[in-house]
């Protein structure tokens, strides 16, 4: 590593490395947790814990971790990280690039539980949201019209407004955003209202039926969505399925090509209204192909790397979305989950 990194991306770094050392999960855990903590204090008061020496006194820190966050804030690389670039850094191709890049992301915009298709309970995402050191993550059920993934009705999205307050309260600081993964109708319309939809953090639109439109009617559909004022993230954008995949009730998707549209008139779009292309880290999905993630950068776009998390596990798939955006040289400036919780709130209102 060239240069040293900031406390907590050195701490994410370090956690990284460790696990695709296959080294203990909770030794892994233990410095993505310190680095939430660094990233929660702020900087005054991360340098008033290192002149008094209470930086041990924090929950989440301990010696080891702690002394890594006193040698980055000295702008020095962590002892502790030393040692394991000179062990494991040749284990993972690019990995100072694709380790940092990572490192930068403070939550994940994608996420799903039990409520709709996902397999686990919200809470049990968020804490496994926490153990990963992010600072938020957006609960992005499916919306009505989804039916073969549980998709939320008005009436049910209510009632998850309603758990997300509550659980908020028990795991501040970290942050449940609330969101959908709107499904995009055939005209272009949003699956939801819009009273609900302006009530939500996030809202991630997505095409999931008609997938083989032809290329007109497919671009149309989508220019739509992407100018609609609730559209924050243009979901999985071209649709494709690389390996088949199991669903509830023991259903199986098949391998599937990419939709058909005009993706500069799309992306360019995605500038023009402020909407992010998500860069889809599913093993199955890679969303966008390489050649089309290079032309969103290309022309300007902004991007938000998620999961599309269906279990807990699920959520460290992020490093795949990373690995692509390095590289087609995407710039971290132009992910919108690098962003404070606060900053992200305020470019989705915007």
């Amino acid at each position: 590593m060239s240069d040293p990194l900031p406390p907590a991306a050195a701490l994410r770094r370090i956690a990284f490395l460790l696990e695709r050392a296959r080294e203990p999960t909770h030794r892994v855990a233990a410095f993505r947790t310190a680095a939430a903590v660094v990233d929660a204090l702020g900087p005054d008061e991360l340098d008033r814990r290192i002149r008094t020496r209470t930086l041990t006194d924090l929950r989440g820190i301990g010696p080891k971790t702690g002394a890594a966050i006193v040698q980055a804030h000295a702008g020095e690389v962590p002892e502790y990280l030393a040692r394991l670039e000179e062990a494991h850094g040749e284990l993972v191709p690019l990995a100072d690039d694709v380790a940092e890049f990572r490192a930068l992301l403070r939550g994940d915009l994608h996420v799903h539980s039990d409520w709709s298709d996902g397999g686990s309970p919200i809470r049990e995402m968020a804490e496994a949201a926490i153990g990963l050191g992010h600072e938020y993550m957006a609960l992005t059920d499916h919306s009505p019209r989804l039916t073969v993934a549980n998709g939320l009705s008005p009436e049910r999205l209510e009632r998850q407004l309603d758990v997300v307050a509550a659980l908020n309260e028990e795991l501040a600081p970290f942050r449940i955003l609330t969101g959908i993964e709107c499904d995009i109708n055939v005209d272009g319309s949003l699956d939801q209202t819009d009273e609900l939809l302006g009530r939500l953090d996030v809202v991630v639109a997505s095409v999931h039926s008609d997938l083989r439109a032809d290329s007109a009617a497919m671009t149309e559909r989508m220019l739509t969505a992407v100018a609609d004022p609730h559209t924050d993230v243009l979901g999985h954008c071209t649709g494709r399925l690389l390996i088949p995949r199991e669903q509830r009730e023991g259903r199986r998707q098949r391998p599937r090509p990419e939709s058909s549209f005009d993706a500069e008139a799309v992306f360019s779009a995605c500038v023009e209204h402020g909407t992010a292309v998500e860069i889809n880290s599913r093993p199955e999905r890679l969303d966008p192909p390489l050649r089309l993630l290079n032309l969103a950068v290309d022309l300007g776009c902004e991007f938000a790397v998620d999961t599309d998390a269906h279990a807990p596990g699920q959520l460290d798939w992020q490093g795949n979305g990373c690995e692509r955006a390095v590289e087609c040289g995407v710039p971290a400036e132009r992910v919108v989950n690098t962003r404070t919780v606060e900053d992200l709130l305020a470019w989705t209102a915007g």
